[in-house]
């Protein structure tokens, strides 16, 4: 059954009201502060790759107030174990078996700060439950609940002791994007509030943990034209014949664009996905899933450029095409 427009406008009114109370927190973010809440509903999770010191920590906090929901905040380090992340079983001797003692990724938004300073072992423990909702210890299934996500950090600038992200991981996420330095009038507003400790600011709750799910559940009933399907399998297809492209995006990344349009048109009051909905998504969804060559990237060459390029040649339908 799809979305009908009193459920659209009402989903509308919802998402303003999550994002407006996020930016009590992250100011002057909006498009940032949208895309995080996007990544929520659509049942994914965001990638941040961005200086210290921009608000990672406090957008992570803000969304999980927001939906009622707790966080948990792991510092990646080269020596963090898998265990450390999803839990190990301990010997009790009393009772003599073992009882699971749950780690951090148990809350419903998880901010993994550095990411890539982990070791690539330590990395894939988040694999499975960013893709299941659940992790396996000792062959035992424990479902981290939901809602569930992950908000990923990485510093740009810093590369030393650092372990680059492989191909897998990075599909796991469904949006990519970076807050960026404040504007001149949002900085003069957070430096009036000096007083006032980051860790210590809390927002109410919008919404509870259960209607994220109930709003997550009507996002997948928006209408999606035939012709909005043709354009991103189109996009996606132009991506693997990039002659700077080594590697183009999967199926698995057309999904996650669809889904992410589907979210977006939502909160926009629509109850069908139209293609400028793609295009505000086509970046921050499809750019980190490509690989590029190694001479391209000597040439300064980026994975934003070429799918700025490729919306600029692959045609869109029609808005009324897309109805």
């Amino acid at each position: 059954m799809s979305m009908s427009p009193e459920q659209a406008s009402a989903f509308q009114e919802t998402f303003a009201r999550l994002v407006a109370n996020v930016e009590q927190v992250l100011l002057g973010k909006t498009f940032v502060v949208r895309l995080g809440f996007v990544a929520l509903l659509s049942e994914g999770h965001l990638l941040l790759e961005d200086f210290p010191g921009t608000g990672k920590t406090s957008l992570a906090r803000a969304i999980a107030q927001s939906v009622a929901g707790s966080s948990n905040r792991i510092q990646f380090t080269p020596d963090l174990l898998p265990g450390d992340i999803t839990g190990v079983s301990v010997y009790d001797q009393r009772d003599g078996r073992f009882d699971f003692h749950r780690g951090p990724v148990f809350a419903n938004i998880l901010l993994a700060d550095e990411i890539n300073r982990a070791s690539p072992k330590t990395q894939a423990a988040l694999l499975e439950v960013m893709e299941e909702g659940r992790v396996t210890v000792d062959g035992i299934t424990h479902p981290v609940g939901a809602p569930f996500l992950v908000i990923a950090t990485q510093n740009p600038i810093e590369q030393a002791g650092t372990y680059r992200l492989p191909e897998a991981q990075l599909d796991r996420f469904l949006l990519k994007a970076s807050i960026g330095y404040p504007d001149h009038a949002s900085t003069l507003r957070i430096l009036e509030g000096s007083g006032t400790k980051a860790h210590d600011t809390e927002v109410p709750a919008v919404i509870t943990a259960s209607s994220v799910l109930d709003m997550a559940q009507q996002a997948r009933t928006v209408h999606v034209d035939p012709s909005v399907n043709d354009y991103v399998s189109r996009l996606v297809e132009a991506t693997r014949s990039v002659t700077e492209v080594r590697l183009g995006v999967s199926v698995r990344g057309a999904l996650a664009l669809l889904r992410a349009a589907k979210t977006l048109a939502a909160a926009s009051g629509r109850h069908y996905v139209v293609p400028d909905d793609v295009k505000a998504l086509a970046e921050p969804v499809l750019a980190h899933r490509l690989v590029l060559d190694p001479e391209a990237e000597f040439d300064g060459v980026t994975p934003s450029s070429i799918v700025s390029q490729l919306l600029l040649e692959t045609a869109p339908p029609s808005d009324r095409q897309a109805v």
